[in-house]
């Protein structure tokens, strides 16, 4: 995957996850509320491995232009 889908999954993760997480405060669901927290974490880490394959990529560049 490249960084850039990686990093709009990840958004939608954690959209969704949030919601879920309302939904599941409001309804007093909590397993629905856990369900939530759980995509959004996921959200977060999607988007973090975006962000590190940019600066993999960064920093790959940065050697080339060096050499």
């Amino acid at each position: 995957m490249s960084s850039t889908t990686d990093k709009i999954k990840g958004l939608g993760n954690e959209a969704v996850g949030n919601v879920k997480q309302k939904i599941g405060e409001a309804t007093d669901n909590k397993k629905l509320e856990a369900e939530g927290k759980a995509q959004e974490l996921k959200g977060d880490a999607q988007k973090a491995a975006g962000h590190a394959k940019d600066a993999v990529k960064s920093g790959a560049d940065a050697v080339k232009r060096s050499v």
